[in-house]
């Protein structure tokens, strides 16, 4: 009878069938993404802000885009790029995420036999050894030895300590993704803080320069006796505040440049960024359609979601304890007196092996774990379920002060250019004899507050656009 067809074959071929169809279960529970609410509130159609937006599963891999371009600033880009590579919190998270993945490479080769070789040469002598001539000598052998184990996966520990592995290093592609995007903002953020300073400095400088002629003014009116002398003390006073307000921008715009320099992974002692005293503030546009969609886009609800799933697969790893563990060996050895006696037929023995192992007592040990590993996944629940809500929160709250500052800018506007006007008027009738400094005082102090009012607000909705992008996960271009 030919060897394929004996006995012993069919049932080594059915018992190979049978490890390979058990090592394909998996004792976890099946996973399904969590509602983002507890309760059986469904999730609105649409944000209060905003009509048309619509909800949407989360879904991280969708590209961002250059979303910093929307600003419109060359020097943000250029920064922007260092930022990518040389900022060290997103190096951090890199290397978090290189980490997640070699995890998972551990983890997947667990399903293979491991190899082991071996090899040893040993020598013995003294007045014993006496070789077959009479005389003594040292006695030398040589040995080899090759071995295999395995084992199978039956009830899915393997596979589902391979999916949380997976599933974690999806949550670190996420940090990385949230991390570069916060650095981002971050960056974007003192960016304009720098421009605005900027502007300030520009403008209260130019505010010093008419305070200058309008002490120049009264000191004339005092010399011909016409003002009193109080005009003086007032205009000078008025002078060394703006002038003292001159420093205060200084250290403000200081501290912004050294953020920046921080964040771009510099010194802050060797970096420098040029004065820009004509910056003007570019605010993107928001779509009146854009979807809820984006949302989904956001990589700390990605990370949190897929963190829900490593902590699913971990009951699955830990149900697995309560089944026995089995084990498949198998080694050879060879060995002689000569290195040529390796490769001997005679000289080579070989084994194969079967263990199985299986606890019948501890305690309540791997039940505690399983109880463990359950309470586990229910607080991942409750973290993706917060970070969902609080997302939904952030986006709301951008939403509502975009659209507030928008209206304050235009209100601001109008303030500005009324209080230049009052102040000019003002100071002619002051010239004029007309009226008493105290007016034109108040007059020049409420323009410079207007100026610098609408100044700030014109940033603060940049700023509130950088951080509806970052509450969208990125930007809301169709084409990224």
């Amino acid at each position: 009878m030919p060897a394929f067809k004996s006995p012993i074959f069919k049932t080594g071929v059915l018992a190979g069938a049978s490890l390979i169809l058990l090592s394909a279960c998996t004792g976890g529970p099946a996973y399904q993404r969590p509602d983002v609410t507890a309760s059986a509130t469904a999730l609105p159609a649409t944000y209060k802000a905003l009509d048309g937006w619509k909800v949407a599963s989360p879904g991280d891999l969708l590209d961002r885009g250059d979303w910093w371009t929307l600003l419109g600033d060359p020097a943000l880009d250029a920064l922007v790029a260092k930022v990518n590579v040389s900022n060290q919190t997103i190096a951090a998270a890199e290397a978090n995420y290189r980490q997640a993945r070699a995890l998972t490479r551990e983890q997947r080769a667990s399903l293979f036999p491991v190899v082991d070789l071996s090899g040893s040469v040993t020598k013995a002598g003294g007045s014993a050894s006496v070789n077959s001539a009479g005389g003594s000598g040292n006695a030398a052998r040589y040995q080899a030895s090759l071995g295999a184990s395995w084992e199978p996966d039956l009830w899915g520990r393997i596979r589902q300590g391979i999916n949380g592995a997976k599933a974690d290093e999806q949550a670190s592609a996420a940090d990385l993704a949230g991390a570069r995007l916060s650095m981002q903002g971050e960056l974007a953020v003192n960016y304009l803080g720098l421009r605005q300073t900027d502007v300030e400095l520009a403008l209260v400088t130019r505010t010093v320069e008419g305070y200058q002629r309008s002490l120049q003014i009264t000191q004339n009116r005092y010399a011909a006796a016409i003002a009193p002398k109080s005009d003086v003390l007032q205009a000078t006073s008025q002078l060394a505040g703006a002038q003292a307000e001159l420093e205060s921008l200084r250290q403000t715009r200081a501290a912004y440049e050294n953020a920046i320099a921080t964040l771009i992974g510099e010194p802050a002692s060797g970096f420098r960024l040029a004065a820009d005293p004509n910056w003007s503030a570019r605010v993107p546009e928001i779509p009146a359609g854009v979807p809820s969609t984006l949302l989904e886009r956001r990589p700390d609800i990605a990370a949190a979601e897929r963190r829900v799933a490593a902590a699913n697969a971990d009951i699955g790893v830990a149900r697995a304890a309560f089944f026995p563990t089995i084990g498949l060996s198998a080694a050879g050895n060879t060995s002689g007196t000569d290195f040529g006696d390796l490769f001997s037929a005679s000289a080579n023995t070989w084994s194969l092996g079967l263990t199985a192992a299986q606890t019948l007592f501890d305690a309540g040990a791997r039940k505690a774990r399983v109880e463990q590993a359950r309470a586990s996944y229910d607080a991942s629940v409750a973290d993706y379920r917060q970070t969902a809500l609080a997302a939904f929160e952030d986006v709301e709250n951008q939403l509502t002060a975009a659209q507030a500052l928008e209206r304050r800018q235009a209100l601001l506007k109008t303030s500005s250019d009324a209080a230049d006007q009052t102040e000019q008027m003002l100071l002619n009738q002051y010239k004029a004899g007309q009226v008493a400094y105290t007016d034109v005082v108040a007059a020049q102090a409420s323009a410079l507050s207007a100026r610098r009012a609408l100044v700030t607000a014109t940033v603060a909705r940049q700023t509130t656009a950088v951080a509806l992008i970052q509450a969208l996960g990125g930007g809301w271009q169709a084409a990224t």
